[in-house]
This record gives structure tokens, sequence and C-alpha cells, in this order.
């Protein structure tokens, strides 16, 4: 839109003109508040307030491995099956809390796991997570 002036020389006017700028930017911004509530995966849940409490220690967790040939590791240190109950019974009066991973090769029978989770659950273990590769 060319407004006329009186001194009118032809001349060409310079300016930027924003307007197109600002109305793409206003259709972004709506677009985007729009499509923010709608990224979110969570579970929306109203929790509870409680009082402070402090944070737990961090300890590392016991690994017990059963390799390829079913031999038995804590800590990467080899142990019979026998042996793990009476280790987990003594890590768990250090640690009531003590949390286990196991691992176990994917070739091992899952006879061989079996027992060792039996053994784990006859020493007291009762956080254990079981550990997987992603595909």
């Amino acid at each position: 839109m060319a407004f006329s002036t009186q001194n009118d020389d032809n001349d060409v006017i310079s300016e930027i003109n924003i307007t197109p700028l600002v109305d793409v930017m206003l259709v972004l911004l709506v677009a985007f508040i729009v499509t923010a509530p709608l990224m979110t995966n969570a579970v929306k849940v109203n929790l509870p307030k409680t009082a402070t409490t402090q944070a737990p220690e961090n300890r590392r967790p016991v690994s017990v491995t059963v390799d390829a040939a079913s031999k038995v590791y804590l800590d990467r240190k080899e142990i019979g099956a026998e042996a793990l109950g009476t280790e987990l019974k003594a890590l768990r009066t250090d640690n009531p809390e003590l949390t286990l991973h196991l691992q176990a090769d994917q070739d091992v029978p899952y006879k061989s796991v079996a027992k060792v989770m039996a053994v784990i659950e006859r020493a007291g273990g009762t956080r254990l997570a079981v550990i997987t590769a992603s595909q």
C-alpha cells in the first residue's frame, strides 16, 4: 500500500515490511501453544504432600551372573551355587535393602537361572532386577 505525498519524486522506499514476518511468527506461536500439551506422554496424577525426607544412600547393586557354561558369579567372582546363598545372607546382614542384578547368558537353560533365582529367594533377596539387552 503506497501513500502519495506532496513531494512525490518517484523515489524508491527502502524500508523493510515486517508485517508478513509478524504474521508468520504469530501463526507459529499459536501452533506451538496448541501442540505443546499433546506432546507430553506422562500420566497425570496428584501426588500427596509429605514431610521432606533424606534421600536414601546410593549403594551399588550386587551383580549375580550366570554365564553360558552355567557358572555363577557374584560381582565378577566365580562362586558355587551352594555358596551363593551364604554370601547373599552375609551381604543382607550388612545391607537389608540389598538390590541384586541378575544377568544370564541367552544360551543358558532356564533350569540354571531358576535355580539361582531360588537361591536368591531363600537367601531373603526381595529386590531383584533381571538385566536384559535392548534390541
